[in-house]
């Protein structure tokens, strides 16, 4: 399946129906007053965040989404139909903005969170709303509300424990498939992956999500190589994992290069949990990587652990690294949830915003 993480889409409630003109009529009763009905109401355009999606690709390829009208009323005082709703669903993490960008409207972060993005029409009145003592035959109806229609741009961020970051070919694709059942392509050239890959990696009988977001480069919080939509993923994880590849000569200037592209592009990334692992052990002398190791250490102010994707040489011990932060950062989610949902039930009446 193609990984989608931005899609802009059109949207339009249903218009509410109109309210009917009509009068009674049987046999005997000449005069039987107004009994017209009144419209139904048109249908919501409803986005709800849903478990098992990850990517936006179905609405890559279908951009216009429209709900159901509201029937008009009829006579014997029948209203109309309601239009039905059009739930759209995307997968956890997704973020709705306006066409240009320029606000965020919602951001669904949690499964069932929901949002009207365009709200139905209500139906119009018919004549039996307008009959009185002096007016017995009214033939007045008011129309249906109209439909709301916008632009909206859809952008998912995914939601993961752990992210990988790192300049492209630090081996993080590696790295994902020999601790998970991911298969990210591997190849021995820059920018082999191209989208962000999700894994479940395992250490003892505790599972977390780790991420490979695609190698960054200079420049990427200005957009650079889509800098900012892969940054973007990282803002999600909880802790990072910074790879750095050991075969190249200055292994702090690659280390800098991200930590100034996450500093740059700000959302507090910079400061997120991080572990750097010095990668590719396998193919270096030994005392070249203690020398590489220590002049890391130092740029970092950090320990630097050693591995090797490959070999899995060093693997366990940073997964168990990985797994101490996780666990502390998911001890800490459910803490704030458990204080929002109290706060949730104290407050009162809110907005059109998530539902």
């Amino acid at each position: 399946m193609k990984f989608v993480d931005q899609t802009r889409i059109f949207v339009q409630s249903g218009a509410g129906g109109n309210g009917c003109v009509s009068f009674r009529r049987e046999k005997y009763i000449e005069f039987g007053g107004p009994n017209g009905g009144d419209g139904g109401k048109g249908g919501d355009v409803v986005v709800e965040a849903v478990a098992g999606l990850n990517t936006l690709v179905d609405y890559r390829y279908k951009r216009h989404y429209k709900a159901q009208k509201g029937q008009h009323g009829m006579g014997k005082n029948m209203t109309g139909a309601s239009g039905q709703d059009l739930v759209l669903q995307v997968p956890i993490g997704t973020q709705i903005y306006d066409e240009d960008m320029e606000f965020q409207i919602a951001d669904l972060a949690k499964v069932g969170d929901r949002v009207v993005l365009a709200k139905g029409g209500e139906g119009g009145l018919g004549n039996t709303h307008f009959k009185s003592s002096t007016n017995r035959a009214p033939r007045r109806t008011t129309p249906g509300g109209p439909s709301e229609e916008m632009y909206v741009v859809l952008r998912l961020k995914l939601i993961a424990d752990a992210g990988l970051v790192g300049l492209p070919n630090a081996g993080k694709s590696t790295f994902l498939s020999a601790v998970s059942r991911a298969k990210p392509k591997i190849a021995d050239y820059p920018f082999t992956t191209i989208s962000p890959q999700l894994g479940v990696v395992g250490v003892g009988e505790n599972e977390f999500v780790l991420a490979d977001i695609p190698g960054l480069i200079e420049g990427a919080h200005e957009g650079h190589g889509l800098g900012t939509r892969f940054l973007g993923h990282v803002e999600r994880c909880g802790v990072l994992l910074h790879l750095v590849d050991g075969t190249q000569e200055d292994v702090v200037a690659a280390y800098e290069t991200i930590m100034e592209e996450l500093t740059e592009y700000g959302g507090g990334l910079r400061d997120k949990p991080m572990i750097v692992g010095l990668n590719k052990c396998d193919a270096i002398p030994e005392d070249e990587l203690e020398d590489k190791r220590v002049a890391l250490q130092d740029a970092a102010a950090r320990p630097v652990m050693v591995l090797s994707g490959a070999t899995h040489a060093g693997v366990h011990e940073v997964l168990s690294a990985l797994w101490d932060v996780v666990k502390e950062d998911i001890a800490n989610r459910n803490v704030e949830e458990e204080g929002s949902d109290e706060d949730d039930s104290s407050s009162t009446g809110g907005s059109w915003s998530p539902i």
